[in-house]
């Protein structure tokens, strides 16, 4: 598969454990998001790795279930077996899906690692990327203009 400056040029396909749900990502970005909050701790059992598409299409939404975990935050995942499927921030509608999910090209970089101050002390990721804390995504939050009261 080979990669644009900014997305993979091809469509990337993945699904979830049991196959009930697939989502099919076109010009997917090359670059994994990385979170450490709590909340995605809680969620996946360490920390959550998303992907971002420009365009994407989803089969088996009858098996999807989406949980509101905070104000600005939704959380989906296959009813049936309960695999992840991906983080949504609701002011604006963009997702990331579960990088596991999918059959990514080799070399694929971490865009940025964020909430490294609750990360726990037990892991630790050997590729370098930037890293931020949550305050410091927050305030880069705010100063876009998203209110988290």
């Amino acid at each position: 598969m080979s990669e644009t400056a900014n997305h993979i040029d091809k469509p990337v396909a993945g699904k979830c454990l049991c196959g009930s749900v697939s989502i099919i990502m076109r010009e997917a970005h090359r670059e994994v998001d990385v979170c450490h909050c709590t909340m995605c701790q809680s969620w996946t059992g360490s920390m959550y790795a998303g992907i971002e598409a420009d365009d994407f299409m989803i089969e088996g939404e009858e098996h999807i279930t989406a949980y509101q975990s905070s104000k600005w935050a939704e959380r989906a995942f296959c009813s049936k077996c309960g695999s992840h499927l991906w983080f949504k921030f609701l002011p604006t509608g963009a997702r990331t899906f579960l990088a596991g999910l999918f059959d990514l090209p080799k070399g694929m970089p971490i865009k940025h690692q964020i909430f490294v101050d609750e990360k726990p002390d037990w892991f630790d990721i050997a590729q370098e990327s930037p890293m931020k804390t949550g305050p410091e995504i927050i305030a880069e939050a705010e100063a876009a203009g998203f209110n988290f009261d």
